[in-house]
């Protein structure tokens, strides 16, 4: 099979897809020659197939980025190092158009929300260029005698594993600090979505990173993703996923070698609407919280917690702007909502929307495939339901919310802070001491309040309970990135003679 594709797009922008993995700054085979193929979700046809990389591929990413680490990158100066991140976020906004069009493609989101997702990537990739001469130690003044400092070094080869559903920003997120600290990285793709990586590999090159730096493995969780888990050379490994698989990483982590691991995990996020709420704001956040990115985002605020005085108002109105929002072709003009992922997602969802159904919780709306083809699920919400039904316990990672009332401040929190995750939250009330209060009650890495999904590169995002360990994005995830050293060198008089 050949290494590239001539692929037009549905936007009619037509270019050179790569297909091969990205090991030292080139497309090459597999070393088993296996090749799958990645489907369109609009309409669930093969869009290409691309090489499949295996413990072999991996274990000649690893060698080529040791190299890398042992060779020019190591003395590339971290000014050299900015000045690549930076030419890269150019790159990246300059591809805008290519590379929206392969995310939506490939992965189902709408075009105009790929744009936002390559330009923010462009953005933290930018960031980090201009952390890369910043990384300093500090001097401690502990005696006349003694000099003592210390160095920030790189962890070495950094193992990274993205998921399928912000394909682009997430493979920034990963690089982007990895990079600036002075790492190399090798990086797998979800099998799901491959494709936009890929050709933002062929941009890597183009900002002069030496060959090894960066290396893109296309593959399967349980070869390729396991491979990084468990290699031996590999120093630390970040994930982006499940729960389920996140737990298997950290075991293969400390089974192996005891690299160092970050996880970003799971959530099944609350959104509480206060009584004093500005009720319109508030659900356009809610609907946003939820039904952005179909509801594949492991921040989504899927357990909507409503104050029993506004819940029957509240339920008319978020059912009607939950309906308003467009569901359909990714490249259609005003599309909110694509599809889901792949035929597998849209029957685990389908299957969470039965479960709802039998345990007796109530369908205000949606709950049902929209459309004869493609992955699309009408946008649902479930009303009368109570805290120990799976739907509101487990995370369906698809476009369906639970509306929960509650009774006081004191229920609100009780009930956000149940479960077993703890990534996101978000207050609604135009109270600032309840705003406060809450927030500092809620037991996770992010509260919004009076919006949702607001994320941003300068800050640090991730989960408490069994939603990860450490954070992402802010200078806060250099500290995933860096070994500190300290050295003490002896100034004073000679202590033997």
């Amino acid at each position: 099979m050949a290494l590239s594709q001539q692929i037009t797009l549905p936007n009619g922008v037509s270019y050179e897809q790569p297909l091969g993995l990205f090991i030292n700054n080139e497309f090459v085979k597999g070393v088993d020659g296996k090749t799958f193929e990645t489907i369109n979700p609009h309409d669930e046809k093969v869009i290409t197939a691309v090489h499949e990389g295996t413990e072999k591929d991996v274990d000649i990413a690893v060698k080529a980025a040791r190299a890398a680490l042992e060779g020019d990158w190591k003395h590339v100066t971290p000014s050299e190092r900015g000045r690549m991140l930076t030419k890269l976020a150019d790159l990246l906004e300059e591809n805008i158009e290519t590379l929206a069009a392969i995310e939506s493609l490939d992965n189902g989101k709408t075009v105009f929300w790929s744009k936002v997702d390559i330009n923010n990537s462009a953005g933290c990739i930018r960031y980090y260029g201009g952390w890369a001469d910043k990384i300093v130690g500090q001097t401690i003044d502990t005696d006349e005698k003694n000099f003592t400092f210390t160095r920030h070094e790189p962890v070495g080869v950094c193992g990274q594993i993205i998921p399928w559903n912000f394909p682009m920003l997430m493979w920034s997120w990963k690089i982007g600090p990895a990079l600036a600290t002075g790492n190399t990285v090798v990086l797998k793709t979800a099998e799901q979505t491959p494709l936009s990586a890929l050709f933002a590999a062929t941009l890597v090159k183009k900002a002069g990173f030496p060959p090894g730096v960066v290396n893109i493995i296309s593959g399967f969780g349980k070869t390729a993703g396991a491979a990084i888990s468990t290699h031996m050379d590999i120093d630390k490994v970040a994930f982006t996923g499940s729960t389920l698989v996140g737990r298997q990483i950290l075991q293969a982590a400390a089974k192996s070698n005891l690299k160092k691991v970050t996880l970003e995990l799971g959530g099944k996020s609350p959104n509480i609407v206060f009584p004093d709420a500005d009720l319109d704001n508030a659900i356009s956040w809610v609907n946003f919280g939820i039904y952005y990115n179909h509801g594949q985002c492991c921040c989504a605020g899927s357990r909507v917690l409503v104050h029993e005085d506004i819940y029957d108002k509240f339920i008319e109105a978020f059912k009607k702007r939950t309906q308003a929002n467009k569901v359909g072709d990714p490249f259609g003009k005003d599309t909110f909502q694509g599809p889901q992922i792949s035929q597998t997602q849209y029957d685990r969802i389908m299957g969470y929307i039965d479960e709802g159904k039998k345990a007796g919780a109530t369908v205000v709306t949606g709950g049902e495939r929209v459309g004869d083809k493609g992955y699309y699920i009408a946008p649902t919400i479930f009303s009368d339901v109570t805290s120990d039904m799976k739907i509101v316990q487990e995370e369906i990672f698809g476009p369906v919310c639970t509306v929960q009332k509650f009774k006081d401040e004191d229920e609100a929190i009780k009930i956000s802070n149940s479960g077993t995750y703890g990534l996101a939250s978000a207050v609604h009330t135009t109270n600032l001491n309840t705003a406060l209060r809450v927030s500092s009650a809620l037991r996770a890495g992010t509260v919004w309040v009076n919006n949702y999904n607001m994320l941003h590169y300068q800050m640090p995002f991730g989960g408490y309970k069994e939603s990860g360990l450490g954070r992402e994005l802010g200078s806060y995830a250099l500290e995933n990135y860096t070994q500190v050293k300290s050295i003490r060198v002896y100034i004073g008089d000679a202590l033997f003679s």
